[in-house]
């Protein structure tokens, strides 16, 4: 993140090349998505359009975006080619914003949007700070007075206080943990649980729907459209998203799965075929994986990423290729305490542990746990008997797989029928 800028203007994004973290270019930059939101809110960024070839332009969330510099962006590579779509309640800076009259609250005269001005906040979310302004010209001059103001010193940013509606509740919320705010869905009548829902960006509704009881869940999913819910599957982490789509009828099942990317369609099947209660039910097909020449500098800058949880990025997984799951022969793992220790050029085929025995996708979850806790893991390699990898196996998802189901119930802890739910489980 060296050079990276936390506040930029919008018109000087317009154009500039996108990279992903190898250094190739991706495509340009074309527009900035915002939303609008109400009193003192300041529109939120959502992300970036992005023109790829053949001149096709793509969504790029803010999330996704891990350095902006004076003449770059670059992302973490994970970008979904489904063509950019503008959805109700988003609004494009440089085709909508700018020149857009709006009144300088201070003087009561109307300006014009010449610019906009975002900002990363502490919480890592951008939103709009400042914008570029001109007055009206008078006399003989053809141009008026330019300055810079705070975004709020401006009227016709904001959208207007709702009689009713989910908007004042979403500006309360949106800012709590994924785990928190399923709490607050849980306590609102159905109705009102589907709006917020709905009112929420894909990511986010996505890491709500990793922690909501099945029915919650499904009413939700059940209530948007299909093509809503392939975008949030495809935020999901896919063991997450396989178990959700389980819970679904079968037709439903393939309808969503063909409007998903092809890829990460492909993931979901392999991981339905598991059931899941077994090592294959519980795994993602994405965890860190290298080939083996690669360096132990290649290998920190991967698990670096603030997108893997901490047990993913515990440890890379190093195999001959192919190097997407299912992978050529799996070869180890390399412990991030132990790359830790090593000289950046180092590679990692020389800090392997192959002592840990993987586990087959058919493991039953009472063997996956007694491997975590025999060995004291934080995730645990899966492989096919031809010595591929398929993916790997986390401990939250063994917690949650020991968990009853009504876990997340305020009134389970003292549940009389906890313990026979986890012996069934297991």
């Amino acid at each position: 993140m060296s050079g990276a800028l936390t506040r930029v203007f919008i018109a000087r994004l317009a154009g500039i090349a996108v990279f992903d973290p190898r250094g190739d270019q991706v495509g340009k930059v074309r527009d900035v998505v915002v939303t609008l939101r109400h009193g003192n809110h300041a529109p939120r960024v959502l992300g970036l359009v992005v023109e790829v070839q053949p001149r096709r332009r793509i969504f790029c969330p803010m999330t996704r975006v891990t350095n902006i510099d004076a003449g770059a962006v670059v992302t973490t590579g994970l970008l979904n080619m489904r063509r950019f779509e503008q959805r109700p309640g988003e609004t494009l800076v440089l085709s909508e914003l700018l020149d857009k009259r709006v009144t300088l609250l201070e003087t009561d005269e109307q300006v014009t949007v010449q610019d906009v001005g975002i900002q990363q906040e502490r919480t890592r979310d951008w939103s709009v700070s400042r914008i570029f302004v001109r007055k009206a010209g008078s006399g003989f001059r053809r141009r008026g007075e330019t300055l810079v103001v705070e975004w709020d010193a401006v009227s016709g940013l904001s959208l207007p206080d709702p009689v009713q509606g989910v908007e004042s509740l979403l500006a309360t919320v949106e800012k709590l943990r994924a785990a928190d705010l399923a709490n607050v869905l849980q306590e609102l009548t159905p109705k009102r649980r589907i709006e917020l829902a709905a009112a929420l960006d894909d990511e986010k509704l996505a890491d709500v729907l990793e922690e909501l009881p099945e029915d919650d869940r499904v009413e939700i999913i059940s209530a948007l459209e299909d093509e809503r819910v392939a975008d949030v599957l495809e935020e999901m982490d896919p063991d997450d998203a396989a178990d959700l789509l389980s819970e679904l009828p079968t037709e439903t099942q393939e309808a969503l799965l063909a409007l998903v990317e092809p890829d990460d369609a492909e993931d979901l099947r392999r991981l339905l075929a598991y059931d899941d209660y077994t090592a294959g039910g519980m795994m993602t097909p994405e965890p860190v994986i290298l080939p083996p020449d690669s360096t132990v500098a290649e290998a920190l800058a991967r698990i670096r990423d603030s997108d893997l949880s901490p047990a993913l990025a515990a440890q890379v997984y190093v195999v001959r290729a192919p190097f997407e799951t299912p992978t050529g022969k799996y070869l180890g793992v390399a412990h991030f305490q132990r790359l830790l220790r090593e000289p950046p050029s180092t590679l990692v085929s020389a800090v392997l542990d192959d002592s840990l025995e993987p586990i087959g996708p058919t493991a039953p979850l009472s063997q996956v746990t007694r491997y975590f806790a025999t060995y004291n893991l934080v995730a645990l390699p899966v492989v096919d008997e031809s010595d591929h990898l398929l993916g790997a196996v986390t401990v939250d998802d063994v917690i949650d797989h020991m968990l009853p189901e009504n876990w997340r119930d305020a009134d389970a802890e003292g549940s009389s029928d906890t313990d026979d739910e986890v012996t069934h489980g297991a």
